[in-house]
């Protein structure tokens, strides 16, 4: 069997299964400079593009640049920079599949050793938008020099991009570009662009430039919003291989749901006409409502669900959604608690309805979207998702929110580090070990060495080192905290949860 690329399309436009792009699409023009090559940005925006392409609207393709130093672009090299996105879900209460061999990543370029070439991308005219997907730790300020070869942070590596695009165009305020993070942190624009122009200073650029940076380009605050659990396992991937007749190394599964909601004026609309390819993606003034919606109900669920998940020993969320006290548990958690205390002002039926898609989304079997990967970045996730809720629930029924408050106690103890090789921390479950990918790991290592967990639950929330604020004086009930935590680690989350759920079932 052949590996997907190129030379082998045309014998597989007589495959019924898969949908093909045309030759045309390969002489399509750069328009997009894309940071970040992971399976999310591959199954959302490249999707959106290529949808774009094939119906002849945005024509235009992607280069894509991989900064971090993890993996290879081998894989890209060898098929072309093709892949296969296979959409599972339901649409309508019917199930829907789709497969589709995407085409519109032109070039996957190496940061550290292709720099040059990324900047050659400035003096191309055709290029309008940049996007990226860089976690929620790349939109950070950090020290960086853009002439460095390559600057040390995404946003520093923007900044290059952008200094060196006014200088190839004389500043014309006709070649500015459309910037559109995807990262899930609130104002991810607007935070962005405060960050590059805060490095334009340090770097002692131009006032020109600056004018030129906030006049002529858009730094368009974005929402995203589908689950991508990138490459299936063995036994899937093989099976789709069989049935698709080629090999994959890049294919990726996606829930059919998609939603793309992008911040911008009429503008920002005409640069990006992709969104007139489907309803999965919105431009509009405001997309507040959006953003709270699903910030707080999937990702706040995820997130509350993710260590407590683990510990009970569920590799997958389909799988806890098929046990009836963890599914009970999250849907009451979105019900009751986050749905009642989103911090934007919306009816609660809007939530609720809104939350039950997300778990007709979260039983989709097709989708093996594992909790260990949800808890990547866990702390910030439970600052940036989780405590804003908190902290809206209190001061609007001025009593603590137990579903949260028992998801959180599970969160700390998933933070537990049994084992520490190197600068990698790892916790214990079940006799095996896992790794912690978490920046505050070592902090959790050192909090966990104090012996009474009062005394540990006390210093983990006055600290305001992890969460900004003290927050014994945001509601955050320590006795609640303790006694969760300390039902987790006697009985073991499954049975602490079991216990849970009864006594909120009698209360």
């Amino acid at each position: 069997m052949n590996h997907l690329f190129r030379e082998n399309l045309r014998q597989l436009r007589n495959n019924s299964d898969v949908i093909v792009p045309d030759d045309a699409i390969f002489k399509l023009p750069e328009k997009v400079l894309q940071f970040g090559t992971g399976a999310f940005l591959r199954g959302l925006a490249d999707y959106a593009i290529d949808k774009a392409n094939r119906q002849g609207i945005f024509n235009g393709r992607i280069v894509v640049v991989k900064s971090t130093s993890e993996g290879d672009l081998k894989a890209f090299d060898r098929q072309n920079n093709l892949y296969t996105i296979c959409t599972r879900g339901i649409q309508e209460g019917k199930p829907v599949e789709e497969n589709i061999i995407c085409s519109s990543i032109s070039r996957v370029l190496s940061a550290r050793s292709q720099w040059s070439l990324v900047l050659d991308l400035a003096r191309n005219p055709a290029i309008s938008i940049v996007i990226s997907n860089t976690t929620e730790l790349g939109i950070q300020l950090i020290q960086d020099d853009i002439y460095q070869w390559p600057p040390i942070s995404f946003p520093g590596k923007l900044l290059a991009f952008l200094y060196a695009r006014y200088v190839a165009f004389g500043g014309s305020p006709d070649y500015g570009v459309v910037i559109i993070p995807t990262e899930l942190i609130s104002d991810n624009g607007t935070k962005l662009e405060s960050i590059v122009l805060e490095l334009a200073h340090r770097n002692g650029l131009e006032s020109n430039f600056i004018d030129w940076l906030e006049q002529s380009n858009s730094f368009c605050n974005s929402l995203v919003d589908r689950i991508v659990p990138g490459k299936p396992d063995e036994a899937t991937k093989k099976e789709m291989e069989e049935e698709l007749g080629y090999e994959d190394d890049l294919m990726i599964i996606t829930e059919h749901y998609h939603l793309w909601a992008i911040e911008g004026n009429e503008s920002v609309k005409k640069k990006l006409s992709f969104s007139e390819a489907g309803s999965g993606v919105i431009i509009e003034p405001d997309i507040e409502l959006y953003k709270e919606l699903k910030l707080r109900l999937l990702n706040g669920g995820h997130t509350l669900g993710g260590g407590l998940a683990h510990l009970c020993g569920f590799t997958t969320v389909v799988e806890a959604m098929g046990n009836r006290f963890f599914a009970a548990y999250l849907s009451n958690l979105m019900e009751n608690e986050i749905a009642s205390a989103i911090p934007y002002p919306l009816d609660l039926k809007t939530a609720r309805n809104f939350g039950r898609l997300v778990l007709d989304r979260f039983r989709n079997h097709h989708i093996q979207h594992k909790w260990l990967n949800i808890t990547s970045n866990y702390s910030a996730k439970i600052l940036s998702r989780v405590m804003p809720v908190f902290v809206q629930y209190d001061k609007q029924f001025q009593t603590n929110p137990d579903y949260i408050t028992f998801g959180f106690a599970a969160y700390i103890y998933f933070m537990k580090s049994v084992k520490k090789n190197g600068d990698k921390y790892y916790g214990l479950f079940n006799g095996n070990y896992y790794l912690i990918q978490d920046n505050k790991a070592a902090y959790f290592y050192q909090k966990w060495l104090i012996v009474s967990l009062p005394e540990m639950v006390h210093a983990i929330l006055k600290d305001p080192f992890i969460w900004g604020k003290d927050l014994t004086k945001t509601g955050v009930i320590e006795e609640s905290v303790v006694l969760y935590l300390e039902s987790i680690k006697t009985n073991g989350a499954m049975a602490a949860l079991k216990a849970f759920m009864g006594n909120m079932e009698y209360a």
